[in-house]
């Protein structure tokens, strides 16, 4: 069935197998604009935003492809080891051996900064790859996360904690297990940080914000608002939202916003923009 989900997995750089998924008609690049999803930090690509855009996908006759990182989800690799520079790799080997044809990038979380990343890298790396990216969904973006929302607000005793054994055990407010943060992820971080330089957007650029969230405040969604620039770019806040967003009036409002941008990629590629 063309629009069944198909199942594959590639190799990292570093030989790691990294799983994904595709929903909706096999990709073509001469075909309808598909979307390509980046998950947050310690979720996977069966979770609900995820899940919701593929089935979008699906019914409305557009590729989607969704991964797992590595140490994530159905992929293989130990999330000790995992870093912003690891996960940003296996993100555009996806997108460039992968999701073919014009694609909206949708990044949830950790995932939103990866995906400004993502665009910032191939636009130096692979133009031809930065030109198929049509459109940008950041869903609480938590760009710089490393710095801005971990090392800046820990205290000293949780710094020095993580300097001596290399390791922060954070409780969850979504599940029993804690998160794990390690000195490689901050150290490695600081490599990527995007808020005090930002970057030209060449593309339709959307972020949907809960003013609610403990864990990006609406504060820092304005940061991320202000270091991008370009012709086409809006901040939608969203009373009462939490960080997940993933009510189904939220899930609605985010269906709604990657079908307008893919429409309107459909209809620039149409009269030959």
């Amino acid at each position: 069935m063309p629009n069944a989900t198909r199942r594959g997995s590639f190799d990292s750089t570093e030989g790691v197998r990294i799983a994904w998924r595709e929903d909706g008609p096999p990709p073509q690049s001469e075909g309808a604009t598909g979307f390509f999803w980046l998950s947050g930090f310690k979720s996977d690509m069966c979770g609900t935003k995820a899940e919701a855009i593929a089935a979008h996908a699906a019914a409305a006759g557009r590729p989607c492809l969704r991964f797992d990182y590595s140490g994530h989800g159905e992929s293989g690799g130990d999330f000790a080891e995992g870093s912003i520079s690891r996960w940003l790799g296996e993100a555009a080997t996806a997108f460039t051996t992968r999701a073919t044809g014009r694609r909206i990038v949708i990044g949830s979380s950790m995932g939103g900064w990866l995906a400004l990343l993502l665009l910032r890298r191939l636009q130096t790396s692979d133009p031809a790859a930065a030109a198929r990216l049509r459109g940008i969904i950041l869903i609480a973006p938590a760009v710089d996360m490393t710095k801005a929302l971990m090392w800046d607000r820990y205290s000293e005793e949780v710094r020095q904690m993580m300097t001596e054994q290399g390791f922060y055990l954070k409780p969850s407010l979504y599940g029993p297990e804690p998160y794990l943060y390690t000195r490689k992820l901050i150290e490695d971080g600081r490599g990527h940080l995007f808020l005090e330089d930002g970057l030209d957007i060449p593309c339709p650029l959307r972020i949907l914000q809960g003013d609610s969230d403990p864990d990006v405040p609406y504060e820092h969604a304005l940061r991320t608002f202000h270091a991008v620039r370009g012709t086409d770019i809006r901040l939608t806040l969203i009373k009462g939202g939490d960080h997940r967003l993933s009510s189904p009036g939220d899930i609605a409002l985010l269906l709604d916003t990657v079908e307008a941008l893919a429409q309107a990629s459909d209809l620039a590629k149409a009269v030959g923009e």
